[in-house]
């Protein structure tokens, strides 16, 4: 399947801070089933766009997995908040998948129009998180640095990051392995990826500029 080149050199002020929410507010589904036994496998920062990948939990391969990209803004030009956001990806992961020559990093990519798109109605478990998020994540006007505007499971124990060390800079992918000193690197991470000798190009990888191997850190 051929791959799309639309790389993710600088990103819009307005666009990272939504993408940013967006990834904070589904992070849940990666734990527990957005529908049946499929799971949020990642949220892909694309221009004017977020790319959310979803598949069984089990999967090792992302050819295995599906990447639905859905705008940024709604047919009245407002922004999708992330309650609509997850009512339209569980309306697509409860149908068939329509038929794609397009892919993303070898993963099958579907251009949603969700002017045609009804949302599945929301369940009693996404308004208790509702509530529960608005009281225990209350918002700050410091927001995370750098912010995560996306993240995908590359495979078993790893992880892609898509940060924004900057309101306006090109993203920056960090690979990292979810097993050893995770809060050491955490904490490390901002200055990690500031440093540009650590930069190499993922020439499959349109959602970031440059990618830092964090994975032996």
């Amino acid at each position: 399947m051929p791959e799309l080149d639309r790389r993710v050199s600088c990103a819009n002020e307005d666009a990272v801070e939504q993408q940013a929410y967006l990834t904070r507010s589904l992070l849940d589904y990666i734990a527990a089933p957005l529908t049946g036994t499929v799971f949020l496998r990642g949220v892909l920062p694309a221009p004017d766009a977020v790319r959310i990948v979803t598949g069984a939990a089990d999967t090792t391969s992302l050819r295995e997995l599906t990447a639905y990209e859905i705008p940024l803004s709604d047919e009245d030009g407002q922004p999708v908040t992330a309650p609509l956001l997850l009512s339209w990806t569980r309306t697509l992961t409860s149908t068939a998948h329509p038929r794609t020559d397009a892919s993303v990093m070898d993963i099958p990519l579907i251009t949603v129009d969700t002017s045609a798109l009804e949302p599945a109605a929301p369940t009693c478990t996404d308004r208790a998180l509702r509530v529960l998020r608005t009281l225990a994540w209350p918002f700050v006007e410091t927001p995370p640095d750098p912010a995560l505007c996306g993240f995908l499971l590359t495979g078993q124990g790893r992880m892609r990051l898509y940060l924004a060390p900057e309101q306006a800079a090109p993203l920056i992918g960090a690979d990292v392995q979810l097993t050893g000193a995770l809060t050491a690197l955490l904490a490390a991470l901002p200055s990690l990826t500031g440093e540009e000798e650590r930069w190499v190009t993922d020439p499959l990888d349109p959602h970031c500029a440059h990618v830092v191997d964090l994975t032996r850190w």
